[in-house]
């Protein structure tokens, strides 16, 4: 079945401490395009979470938000900058001669001082980069039965719209049938009118009739759009990209168009007029297809 390029989906995943949320977000675009926020102190899983996604995403516009918080003290150092405090001390002393006030200097104060203190996280790569998978190929699949839920609408819909297409080529055949006799009638009338004689040179007639007939035949356009009509429900079914059937759509519209200048029927350019729109109302389906 085809898959629109329209979904989402969210995971959240936690294990001693760590916690992970991965947002993925897809929506209509010509091409693949990813993009990836992630915090700084896991960038280094970029490229893995853009592998994973364009595993099974093709063709659509893709944005990914990877929210990461680290609660747990494994793998945490905290450590003294004694030369910052030491700085500090020395300026407080020069500030407490300067004004005589007591020099006594409490430790406790002294570690509020910004950086005295700097906890160092010696994080597992190989841990959060495998608790991360966890929760992107999570969000991933949500992402794909959204895509899944959706492509099965547009499915459902492009093939009521296929029909009314194709059962509008029908008519248009059966009516092109009787375009050459109606043709045939009229030129005689007219050419009784003219020449105000019931005597018609049937060669000539019969000549005229071939032109004509000639000219307006649309059999071979009819042909080629059951066969295209046909490819594309083949690639509905197949789960074909949207760009075929987008190439199969022009193809229609050409041989539709083809028809229309080329029949002098007002039931048939009403009918190509409406096949015209159907086309345009499929088309615009067809651009969320991936």
């Amino acid at each position: 079945m085809i898959k629109s390029m329209t979904g989402y989906g969210r995971y959240k995943y936690e294990n001693d401490g760590r916690e992970y949320i991965v947002e993925i977000k897809s929506v209509n675009h010509r091409y693949f395009d990813i993009s990836v926020k992630i915090p700084k102190t896991i960038s280094y899983l970029e490229e893995m979470i853009k592998k994973e996604i364009s595993n099974v995403v093709c063709r659509g516009k893709v944005d990914v938000v990877i929210i990461f918080n680290n609660n747990s003290n494994k793998g945490k150092q905290v450590t003294i900058n004694t030369e910052l405090a030491s700085m500090y001390i020395k300026e407080l002393k020069k500030i407490a001669d300067m004004e005589n006030l007591n020099s006594t200097i409490n430790v406790t104060e002294i570690s509020k001082f910004p950086d005295v203190f700097i906890i160092n996280n010696i994080e597992d790569e190989e841990i959060i980069g495998n608790e991360l998978r966890i929760c992107l190929l999570s969000a991933i699949n949500s992402l794909m039965e959204m895509r899944q839920i959706e492509g099965e609408e547009i499915y459902k819909d492009l093939k009521l719209r296929i029909f009314k297409l194709s059962e509008n080529i029908e008519k248009i055949s059966v009516l092109s049938t009787g375009l050459v006799d109606e043709y045939v009638v009229k030129l005689e009338e007219r050419i009784k009118e003219i020449l105000k004689t019931d005597i018609i040179d049937q060669t000539r007639l019969s000549q005229e009739v071939v032109i004509y007939a000639d000219k307006t035949s649309i059999q071979e356009e009819i042909t080629r759009l059951r066969s295209h009509i046909s490819q594309f429900l083949d690639l509905l079914l197949y789960n074909s990209s949207g760009k075929k059937l987008d190439f199969l759509l022009q193809e229609m519209n050409r041989e539709i168009n083809t028809i229309g200048s080329k029949s002098g029927s007002l039931e048939i350019t009403n009918l190509v007029i409406d096949s015209k729109a159907t086309l345009e109302d499929i088309r615009e389906q067809v651009q969320n297809i991936e």
